[in-house]
């Protein structure tokens, strides 16, 4: 799969199956966030997994999911296998100046778990002071987001924009997201 094909299939996937992703793929994944572009090349960022059940469990509740469903309750049985917690080492640099970071290495993830057919979910509404009580990380990291990741038990596709940039689940539990057209991003000068 080319880089071009990952980022047209890719999507958010809001429920997954509970099957185990394998060790080495998520550590994979990690490292394509560790050779993410940093700047200054400070790389501040470290990555913690989430797989233990009740330490899943535990942060469960402090996550949402879907800020525009919101007539949609998760059920735990739905959510990742696996969370990868983004950490901002505050010795490194100010958490307010790793958002640049930050987001080169989530999308440095989701590609390489798009290659690797797992499915994930960029999550950015979270609790972030309790995700690190729970978790007891060390109060030099800060969380800027969690990853979720596992094979999707619904699938998920992208159509033009009308009126409106709320995503939809369909009668079957399928997510539809609305995109910009290229002639609305797309301005000359």
């Amino acid at each position: 799969m080319n880089v071009y094909d990952a980022v047209k299939s890719r999507r958010t996937i809001r429920k997954f199956k509970q099957e185990p992703i394998k060790k080495e793929d998520i550590i994979q994944i990690i490292d394509c966030a560790r050779l993410a572009p940093y700047g200054a090349n400070l790389q501040p960022l470290k990555f913690a997994v989430i797989e233990d059940e009740t330490q899943r469990r535990d942060i469960f509740p402090m996550i949402k999911y879907a800020g525009y469903l919101s007539d949609w309750n998760p059920e735990f049985r739905e959510c990742p296998p696996v969370f990868i917690a983004v950490l901002n080492d505050t010795s490194l640099k100010p958490t307010d100046k790793a958002e640049c970071d930050s987001g080169a290495a989530v999308m440095s993830m989701i590609l390489a778990a798009e290659e690797l057919g797992i499915n994930t979910c960029w999550l950015g509404a979270i609790d972030r002071s309790g995700i690190k009580q729970a978790l007891g990380i060390d109060d030099k990291y800060d969380i800027t987001y969690l990853l979720g990741l596992g094979y999707g038990s619904q699938t998920g596709d992208v159509f033009d924009m009308t009126d409106s940039v709320k995503y939809y689940f369909d009668e079957n539990g399928n997510v539809h997201v609305p995109k910009r057209t290229m002639d609305e991003v797309l301005i000359e000068i």
